[in-house]
């Protein structure tokens, strides 16, 4: 298989970026600490936009807090017009978004530059846990709540949150009865479980990935309509298990507010080169990810009803917060 170098370099996937010399690096900011799918975005991107002669090289910065607030108040305040600027972002900024997490902030306090696939949640536990089905976690649930703490990524209300509620009103339980305990990231998640501090973690396909390849990890269900392709085609979906919950989820990248539209375009030109690219799918398809190939005024549109639809969502459990 040719090397990324090669199939970059025959293409023109960054002609719209200044020529000449070698350009100053390129960031793309990580709201998270190291190890989970924000991080993996960026690596995406960064990979994807490497071995260009003059292109920007993209380099990582680590900004968590506030799951995703402290990165995203430091693009709307303080890094606004700056260029080169990328932000990972997932369904669960815009579900913070939508309850009002971030404070008076709406989708149109960024500019959205690409979507980079589409990940599904997933409820996994250790390898050895007793649990082997949804089923017979719900049943030990439903008998004892607080005998199972589950690690999630943020706090109530948090993605994470959402699915072990949407599965716990399923199976007749209020959410607020369970055990959950708050970490920042994935890469958290799972160091806790591995240690033993949590017995299920609430997660998703492109973090979770990173453990059941070792064997540490056994995926009890994935929160798609249907069974998904690679490394998650045996695991059954919570549908076929009796429990319909769908919990779909993008990942992309934004830029500050005040960033020109030569720039602005400049992203998006690129990314756009880059995802009509086969090989571009062999390499989200690496990280657990599947086709989302959104950019634009045309994934601005989708961030803007996204927004909306978590907003209903999150109403439905009294979440919202009014500004």
């Amino acid at each position: 298989m040719k090397s990324l170098r090669t199939i970059l370099l025959s293409l023109p996937l960054l002609a719209a970026l200044p020529a000449g010399a070698a350009q100053p690096a390129a960031e793309c900011l990580v709201p998270s600490k190291p190890g989970g799918a924000m991080d993996l975005t960026c690596k995406l991107a960064q990979k994807a936009l490497q071995a260009k002669p003059g292109a920007p090289r993209l380099k990582l910065s680590y900004l968590p807090g506030g799951i995703g607030a402290v990165a995203w108040h430091t693009m709307v305040s303080q890094r606004r017009a700056e260029p080169d600027t990328l932000v990972a972002f997932s369904g669960g900024s815009l579900l913070n978004l939508a309850q009002g997490k971030f404070g008076k902030a709406s989708p149109d306090d960024v500019r959205w530059v690409a979507a980079l696939g589409v990940d599904y949640g997933v409820i996994a536990v250790p390898a050895d846990s007793p649990y082997r089905s949804l089923r017979d976690l719900v049943e030990v649930l439903r008998r004892d709540p607080e005998k199972i703490v589950i690690g999630m990524s943020g706090t109530i209300g948090s993605q994470d949150w959402m699915k072990m509620a949407l599965l716990a009103r399923q199976a007749g339980l209020d959410p607020r009865q369970l055990r959950f305990v708050a970490l920042e990231g994935g890469g958290e998640e799972f160091v806790a479980m591995q240690a033993g501090y949590v017995q299920v973690v609430s997660s998703d396909v492109s973090e979770t990935a990173l453990y059941t390849a070792s064997g540490k990890v056994r995926v009890l269900a994935v929160l798609s309509d249907k069974r998904l392709t690679g490394a998650m085609a045996g695991v059954p979906t919570a549908r076929e298990q009796g429990y319909d919950i769908v919990w779909p989820l993008i990942r992309g990248i934004l830029m500050g507010p005040d960033v020109s539209d030569a720039d602005y375009r400049r992203w998006v030109q690129a990314f756009d080169r880059i995802e009509s690219a086969p090989e571009f799918a062999q390499m989200r398809a690496q990280i657990g990810l599947y086709p989302l190939a959104l950019t634009g005024d045309a994934l601005t549109r989708y961030i803007r009803q996204a927004v909306v639809d978590y907003k209903r969502q999150a109403r439905q459990f009294n979440l919202v917060r009014e500004h």
